[in-house]
């Protein structure tokens, strides 16, 4: 049976092996900051609080950590710093609106293209796009880096990076998708959302991973 404290301490595990603050990670799973901090792990009358299962998923999705990688952290294991690594290639985010740097299915292509160590995350197709602006705030922040992925399924409510056929690139959230129109949630509540017609939308990948 997996009591509180395993699970609390399998979050704060998660967020040692991506280098981060348990705020931080929060963040970056789209959830408020505070989330996972010590003091809203009890009630005011020392009751404990459970991590809900969606801030859980939300967790997993946002890291690239797999449910039984989870389970790993509940039953004590510890951060690895020599975890596996490889290497991807790496694109500004602005760059990838340019023609020349992906082919007509979406996939890395041609010259121009940094490459990025970053831990490894099981996909062989995956490629990497720096930040830039404020278009994904309070999620990803400039010079933040995503990882995309060609070969994922991307369901509603999936963040994704997608490029249309005039080469605008942009980063949503998918709300949902028909067959002749695809509707976008901005990740920036300050940006407007947007519905795209499907034909007009050479590619769409979901973002796995992300390194703050």
């Amino acid at each position: 049976m997996l009591t509180h404290n395993e699970i609390w301490s399998a979050i704060d595990r998660i967020a040692a092996a991506q280098g981060i603050t348990v705020s931080a990670l929060a963040r970056r799973s789209g959830l408020d900051p505070t989330s996972f901090n010590k003091s809203k792990r009890a009630t005011r009358d020392g009751k404990p609080r459970w991590p809900s299962t969606e801030s859980i998923s939300k967790v997993l999705t946002a890291t690239g950590c797999s449910l039984s990688g989870f389970v790993d952290f509940v039953m004590g294991a510890e951060p690895r710093s020599g975890r596996p690594r490889r290497t991807i290639p790496l694109l500004g985010y602005a760059q990838a609106g340019r023609d020349g740097h992906f082919d007509e299915s979406g996939y890395p292509t041609g010259v121009g293209w940094e490459q990025v160590e970053l831990p490894a995350l099981g996909d062989d197709d995956l490629f990497a796009l720096r930040v830039v602006g404020d278009s994904m705030e309070p999620l990803y922040r400039e010079s933040d880096i995503i990882v995309v992925s060609p070969t994922a399924a991307v369901s509603r409510g999936d963040r994704v990076v997608l490029r249309t056929r005039g080469g605008e690139v942009m980063a949503k959230q998918l709300r949902r998708r028909s067959g002749s129109e695809i509707e976008l949630a901005s990740i920036n509540p300050a940006y407007p959302d947007m519905t795209l017609p499907r034909a007009g939308v050479a590619w769409m990948w979901r973002i796995v991973w992300a390194s703050q």
